[in-house]
């Protein structure tokens, strides 16, 4: 039997997010504190029952005044918000009660797709607006999503329910106002697209907002395509999620035998299996448990392997081309012989066992190892049967391969070589053929850059008995898989240490891992630069702040220049009116010359202010580059502005030499008159 589980089975973000949360918080829990969740924090019944054994009990909107007044420093209580989200009123309720009392909190873990629906919501709301979902009516994520719209609105459940609703006067309904029009995260995308091009078609100026989450359309197309490859499909989830049931809808169109459970159970209790020589699919919503989906994999598999030994046993025979399990009976360096349950015993020579003749079988095995063989020839009249084992380790290693492309698994290997029209990637021991084009290097690019790299490939396609596969495939979706977590997690303020990626005349681009957001030239600096490179230059890390951020045109803006790095407060940390500093001449005007006080600050001290006298311009006293001492006269706060005085200062100096006693200015002028005089034989 050959089982595949489809690759996004489980959990999706929101809801590991949701879980680990709470799982978290059960593990590290105060004593005495009382956790619970609003409503089941997931729709499986089995994670819940465990919840529940926990300790985690499960209340209703109504319970949580009462319990939050029982909430004390003894006694703490903390609520769960599930990740499907809860409507408006009821987050208030909420916050304020948390507000009240601070051994009452709650944890909002509503998936972060659902919050983006919330803002798309409330931010359209308005009289001018008519809010449209698409959705299931009683789920609690629509419930939700609906008490964010405050304008007119209507649920539709699929396209023909809006086909019907538009005949029925719906048109008129919406009359002049902007449809704006959403979908509940897990609806089909089908379906989403059909309503799409109904609503394209009536309106202009209609806002489509594409909200089905990424993972929930991969599992729906994955879903599709494995139920059309497989002849028995097993969908795992809880009977009352949604996400399930679509996945059984999708499933149960193209394979007819297609079965939905909740446990492993329900595969031995209603004898589920078909036959033991099936091409099983598994496929699991977004509520679903990893553990449990390998729980029903290895229920699988015991009955299948169960089926098979009764059937080879009642049916056991030995022809040359068999692939057989012995029991070594007797060890030689020659040869092993082995008991395979039939009349002939197996022989396996030391050459159909490795190609090194160094290595010593008496070494390598033992009585009772088991040891699987390629029947190459069968001897009744001699009683033996000539084994490969050889045979059997490179079919297994092709198989492996084969596996690896039908379940499109991810393999690890080592570049080795460089052919014509590609690479070749050693997996194990077989040789996959990687294509230019699959290899992630540029056109026309080097391969050879990429010989001797251990990477990861995809196994596309089989040809007879060569493998080809692609490193391109499994980067793009590492790298789908790591947008996907970045724009989900993404918020104004939250700060990334990134490298700059490239730059142009108006900002820099910078890599914050597989995504790019822009500095523009005036986030990175507080004074006036000409260029970027003036501040930062390519492959340098810098460490940012997100400003805005567009989700749906992928666009982030980011800062790079802080207020506690602002040479303002530098300056006024530093200075204030009346000190003394000195400053460094950097531009002079007809008004007046401009003075760096600090770095990235300037002081303007006007033409009146530079000397005693009146003069034409500064370049008749100062020049550029020259450092004096200049008083801070005024600092203008509000428009970041200081006014410098040379002046003041000789004004004080001047009224200082006229406060001099007589005799001390007497004598200072005869020292002067010293220290001026020509030398002479007498004063040396």
């Amino acid at each position: 039997m050959s089982i595949r589980i489809a690759e996004n089975a489980g959990f999706c973000f929101g809801v590991k997010r949701a879980t680990d949360r709470l799982e978290g918080a059960i593990e590290n829990r105060t004593a005495n504190e009382r956790i619970f969740t609003l409503g089941n924090i997931i729709h499986n019944d089995i994670y819940n029952k465990m919840l529940s054994d926990k300790g985690v009990g499960v209340v209703k909107i109504s319970d949580i005044p009462a319990l939050a007044e029982t909430a004390s420093a003894e006694s703490p209580v903390t609520v769960f918000v599930r990740a499907h989200g809860i409507p408006k009123q009821d987050e208030r309720l909420l916050a304020e009660l948390s507000q009240k009392n601070g051994y009452f909190r709650y944890e909002d873990c509503t998936c972060p797709f659902v919050k983006k629906i919330h803002r798309i919501a409330d931010e359209n709301s308005g009289e001018d607006n008519f809010f449209l979902l698409f959705g299931a009516r009683e789920h609690p994520e629509v419930v939700g999503i609906m008490s964010y719209a405050e304008c007119d609105k209507v649920i539709f459940s699929d396209a023909d329910e809006l086909s019907e609703m538009i005949e029925n006067g719906l048109v008129e309904k919406i009359g002049k106002k902007t449809p704006i029009i959403a979908s509940q995260t897990t609806q089909k995308m089908s379906e989403w697209k059909k309503s799409q091009k109904i609503f394209k078609k009536l309106y202009t100026n209609a806002r489509i907002f594409d909200t089905i989450c990424s993972v929930t359309e991969l599992r729906q197309s994955e879903a599709e395509e494995l139920s059309r490859q497989r002849d028995f499909m097993i969908v795992i989830g809880g009977r009352e999620s949604s996400n399930t049931a679509k996945l059984y809808s999708i499933c149960k169109r193209n394979c007819e035998r297609t079965v939905w459970i909740e446990s492993s159970d329900e595969l031995r209790t209603q004898n589920l299996i078909p036959s033991a020589y099936t091409r099983v699919g598994i496929a699991a919503g977004a509520s679903t448990p990893s553990g449990l989906i390998q729980e029903v994999y290895k229920t699988m598999s015991e009955i299948t392997e169960n089926f098979e030994e009764l059937l080879e046993s009642s049916l056991k025979t030995l022809n040359t081309g068999d692939t057989v399990t012995g029991i070594v009976t007797n060890v030689t360096d020659a040869e092993l012989q082995l008991d395979l349950g039939v009349n002939v015993t197996g022989i396996i020579k030391a050459e159909q066992i490795t190609d090194d003749t160094s290595v010593k079988l008496t070494e390598m095995f033992k009585k009772g190892d088991e040891v699987e063989g390629f029947v190459i020839r069968v001897s009744d009249i001699e009683g033996v049967a000539e084994l490969s084992k050889k045979r059997v380790d490179s079919d297994k290693n092709w198989q492996k391969i084969v596996a690896a492309c039908e379940n499109a698994e991810v393999l690890e290997g080592k570049v080795v070589e460089v052919v014509r029209g590609g690479v070749v990637v050693l997996v194990g021991a077989n040789r996959v053929f990687v294509p230019a084009s699959q290899t992630g290097v540029p056109k026309d690019g080097d391969l050879a850059s990429i010989k001797g790299e251990q990477v990861k490939l995809r196994v596309i396609e089989i040809k007879g008995n060569r493998a080809i596969g692609s490193i391109k495939l499994v980067a793009r979706d590492e790298r789908r898989a790591k947008e996907a977590a970045f724009w989900a997690e993404i918020e104004e303020g939250k700060t990334y240490t990134g490298c700059v990626k490239s730059m142009t005349a108006y900002g820099a681009f910078v890599d914050l891992g597989g995504v790019d957001g822009m500095v523009h030239k005036t986030e990175l600096s507080w004074r006036p630069i000409a260029t970027p490179a003036d501040v930062v230059s390519v492959g340098q890390e810098i460490t940012v702040f997100v400003k805005s951020f567009d989700a749906e045109k992928k666009r982030i803006s980011l800062g790079y220049k802080t207020e506690e790095s602002n040479p303002w407060y530098a300056f006024t940390a530093k200075y204030a009116v009346g000190d003394v500093a000195s400053v460094k001449i950097v531009n002079m005007m007809p008004f007046g010359a401009f003075a760096e006080i600090v770095d990235g600050v300037d002081g303007l001290i006007h033409i009146s202010q530079i000397a005693l006298q009146k003069i034409g311009k500064p370049a008749d006293v100062l020049e550029l580059g020259q450092v004096v001492d200049a008083k801070i006269i005024a600092i203008d706060e509000e428009n970041k502005k200081i006014s410098l005085s040379i002046r003041a200062l000789l004004e004080e100096a001047a009224a200082a030499e006229a406060a001099m006693p007589e005799e001390y200015a007497a004598e200072e002028t005869a020292e002067e008159a010293v220290e001026e005089a020509p030398a002479t034989e007498e004063n040396g």
